[in-house]
């Protein structure tokens, strides 16, 4: 990818008027974190907050019929969005954080036991982690993390060797929240599936940079957030494979997820229902399907393009800063993690955000991670389809002034 493949400034401009949060000459390298939100994402959830409004499932009026459909429909648009087989199988949550713990919490409650191995990455995010350990303390299995290579991507050669006949599951990353680098799926989903083993995938940064297809990823569970995708906080995806989520159990009681309670016992509704107990955040899966509306009215692959060449720009302006060091693969997508000789990253986002240049700083939830790169944290730049080539110039100039400031 070079910088040929950049979109034409004007249309760069185009898109960034689309976003009402971007203040004029403030330079937004956050969207790994969370991305600015369209106009036509905050109209659509004004409208459904407002003259739309109703709830779903539940009531015979007209307008709850109306907005039950508006519900499903995204749903539908969803699934067709990864390329799931049945809208079914896409099952409506908080976030990823919220669906690798509902895939954790119940299949890994029914399907793992003690000694048996759970297979995760150096790469992961805290979300990827956390909820194996819960359930690895909870049923006494015991977990594996496969090492990275010397770009720092996935071992996908180490992971095989670490997969046994007591693996129940492997969880990675797609594309790393700090590096930017692509996991390549097809030889850990072999790796797994050759074994009985799940994959699961973390797709939070993916989604919203490159065209994602379960089926063609061979994954048997897939997440991902909308407030990554230019869509709403609280609202994100679980997509698992329809036969594996028609066998799994509840991971919450209430509401909607029942087909008839008694005090003798419950029976539950099929997938997605099962899972969605309570009144769902309705006007958040109405502001996801905008959000997907938007972004492939541009495409993932233009997008993509444009997000990898503002990253490549910046690592070549960032090598000229003799004291800077730039963490992971040179062909990742949008996000460039870096760290400055004897300054710490935190020191660095403040004077960038003098400069109005909003970078992250920290250890991005993903401490294990941090310890492998040898460093306590990192500065990160990540892009986003509003981004261009003057914000690179200015993360750059913002960073010689750190270099002179602290000499």
């Amino acid at each position: 990818m070079t910088a040929a493949a950049a979109i034409a400034p004007a249309a760069v401009a185009s898109h960034r008027a689309d976003f009402p949060g971007l203040a004029p000459g403030w330079s937004y390298l956050d969207s790994a974190a969370t991305a600015q939100k369209p106009g036509v994402v905050i109209d659509a959830i004004t409208r459904a907050y407002g003259e739309e409004y109703a709830t779903v499932h539940r009531g015979v009026y007209a307008r709850s019929a109306t907005m039950t459909e508006r519900y499903e429909a995204a749903r539908e648009r969803v699934a067709r969005f990864i390329n799931a087989p049945q809208a079914s199988e896409c099952v409506f949550v908080r976030g990823a954080t919220e669906a690798i713990n509902l895939v954790a919490y119940s299949w890994g409650s029914a399907n793992v036991g003690r000694g048996d191995r759970i297979l995760i990455s150096a790469l992961e995010h805290h979300s990827n982690i956390v909820p194996w350990q819960l359930l690895a303390e909870r049923v006494g299995a015991h977990i594996d993390v496969a090492p990275l290579t010397a770009d720092r991507r996935i071992d996908a050669d180490a992971l095989a060797d670490l997969v046994t006949e007591r693996t129940k599951i492997v969880a990675v990353t797609h594309v790393s929240n700090v590096l930017g680098g692509i996991t390549d799926l097809k030889p850990i989903a072999d790796a797994a599936h050759a074994v009985g083993a799940k994959l699961l995938v973390d797709g939070c940064q993916a989604a919203p940079r490159l065209p994602v297809d379960v089926q063609a990823l061979d994954a048997d569970f897939y997440t991902f957030s909308g407030h990554k995708l230019y869509g709403p906080t609280g609202i994100g995806v679980l997509w698992a494979r329809g036969d594996i989520l028609q066998a799994m159990p509840p991971y919450q009681g209430g509401g909607s997820m029942i087909e008839e309670v008694t005090f003798e016992g419950s029976t539950f509704a099929p997938p997605p229902g099962r899972f969605e107990a309570g009144t769902p955040h309705i006007v958040g899966a109405v502001g996801l399907h905008a959000a997907i509306d938007y972004v492939d009215s541009i495409g993932l692959d233009v997008i993509d393009a444009h997000e990898r060449s503002l990253a490549l720009q910046a690592r070549e302006a960032l090598r000229a800063i003799n004291s800077l060091t730039l963490h992971g693969p040179d062909d990742g997508t949008g996000i460039v993690s870096f760290t400055m000789q004897g300054v710490h990253p935190h020191d660095i986002a403040t004077i960038l955000d003098e400069e109005q240049v909003a970078i992250r700083a920290g250890h991005h939830c993903c401490q294990p991670l941090m310890r492998v790169l040898g460093v306590p944290a990192t500065a990160r730049a990540s892009f986003g389809i509003y981004s261009g080539p003057e914000d690179v110039e200015k993360l750059v100039a913002g960073l010689e002034r750190v270099q002179r400031i602290f000499g």
